[in-house]
């Protein structure tokens, strides 16, 4: 057998083997599936596709939402060469390697070379450093993916000679789609395997699959396989064979990454927003995904005194009982103690005032001279402190009627100046009241 035909063999007998998800990649832009914003008719990056003129991009978007896909779709459709790498294995050598052929393609075929870099999150700066002259001089066109913030996660001198394409989880529809297809095509797909996927069992493939069409096809695929024919020799995939095979639902969730700081921010969001129900959703989806609950037990020990503050002083209580039944029985057990807390803290009344007043002491201390205490406030342990007055004036509050006395506890300059405004809610309206008995003359309108 010649060489090229015993290659293109084992190409066909590899790709036989190859599992569901790479046997059903799209063989062009019209079998792909979602991302009409990005690759419809008239988008601007269809246009520039259809014009074999592709800028370097950053495909930025969730796992199983199609980045590679588009991107060697990208490459046929412009007649580029793909040198594929993936930045989890790949090193600087790899890249100087790839770079130097593609000068010699350049030269010698005049071929543009795209440069796809799966997980580009991954390089650091210097490896990020390496390429940054051949995408600028335009050696290659770089194709970067990833499924964190490019903002956090490329070099600025990269990003700015990038365009970032953000591709959106697949919808339930789009993911039925592929599942039909696979189920229809007897070539590439399993439709020889004569499946029968219900609307049912569609749904549940689709709920475990979380939007991600890899793992919705890895699912669908281990299911028929295990699924026996029937007497007419159909293989009905049930709920249960489906669950058999996904085993647990995939969450999506990075601990260091954008799903990590997005779901502590939806959940801080819903707690001062007062919505237990939203609150105890994403902590659970925190949870659930496997951050640690010592993690979460710090943010809401952070919003107890934050967003509650004074107007009711027992959230913090509650916020240091809960961090210590985290440390005490730990994951599983203490996930319905944070419940408990998160809860609490969404129901109860808020105020920012504290957070507020503490804000006005930074900005305080850093526009004005730093100055000392006054001498009546000060301790006199010494005769010599004495002397010089330490302590001298001093009232002692328990000596005076109700356990209150007015004097000045501020240095001169700040004697009148105010940091803590109490609110109306909650505690803090007792609070108020009882510094307006207090200090009559103090200034009730907030600073701007």
């Amino acid at each position: 057998m010649p060489r090229d035909m015993f290659e293109a063999h084992f190409e066909k007998l590899r790709d036989q083997s190859a599992p569901l998800a790479a046997r059903m990649r799209p063989r062009t832009l019209d079998e792909y599936v979602g991302q009409e914003h990005l690759v419809a008719e008239g988008r601007a990056l269809r246009r520039a596709i259809d014009a074999g003129e592709l800028p370097s991009i950053i495909l930025w978007g969730p796992p199983g939402s199609g980045k590679t896909t588009l991107a060697n779709l990208m490459a046929k459709a412009t007649n580029a060469h793909f040198a594929q790498v993936s930045a989890v294995s790949a090193g600087v050598a790899d890249l100087r390697k790839i770079i130097d052929e593609a000068k010699q393609r350049r030269l010698a075929q005049n071929q543009k070379t795209i440069l796809f870099i799966d997980e580009i999150h991954r390089f650091n700066k210097g490896q990020q450093d390496t390429i940054l002259p051949y995408v600028e001089d335009g050696t290659v066109t770089l194709i970067g993916a990833t499924t964190e913030n490019p903002s956090f996660e490329v070099i600025s001198p990269l990003l700015s000679r990038a365009r970032t394409y953000v591709l959106k989880g697949l919808t339930e529809d789009q993911m039925r789609v592929i599942l039909d297809r696979a189920i229809a095509d007897a070539e590439r797909g399993i439709g020889s395997s004569n499946v029968v996927l219900s609307d049912e069992a569609a749904a549940q493939v689709i709920n475990l699959a979380s939007g991600d069409a890899r793992i919705a096809l890895n699912i669908l695929e281990l299911a028929a396989r295990t699924t026996p024919p029937d007497a007419e020799g159909r293989r009905q995939l049930t709920n249960e064979a489906i669950d058999d095979a996904a085993q647990a639902k995939t969450l999506l969730y990075d601990r260091a990454g954008e799903q990590h700081y997005d779901i502590i921010s939806a959940l801080h969001k819903s707690l001062r927003g007062s919505d237990p129900d939203a609150s105890l959703y994403w902590l659970g989806r925190m949870l659930e995904a496997g951050e640690d609950p010592l993690y979460v037990v710090r943010r809401l020990i952070r919003f107890a005194s934050e967003d509650i503050g004074m107007a009711d002083p027992q959230a913090l209580v509650l916020a240091m009982a809960a961090q210590q039944a985290v440390h005490f029985v730990g994951m599983p057990e203490c996930n319905v103690a944070l419940a408990q807390l998160v809860v609490y803290l969404a129901a109860a009344p808020k105020s920012n005032s504290l957070y507020m007043a503490y804000k006005r002491v930074q900005e305080t201390i850093a526009k004005n001279p730093i100055e000392p205490v006054p001498l009546h406030l000060r301790n006199a342990p010494t005769g010599l402190m004495k002397d010089l007055g330490y302590g001298k004036g001093y009232k002692y509050a328990h000596d005076f009627p109700g356990g209150f006395v007015k004097q000045q506890n501020l240095p001169d300059s700040l004697k009148n100046k105010r940091f803590y405004f109490p609110s109306e809610i909650g505690q803090e309206k007792i609070i108020n009241t009882r510094l307006k008995n207090w200090f009559p003359e103090r200034e009730d309108k907030k600073p701007e």
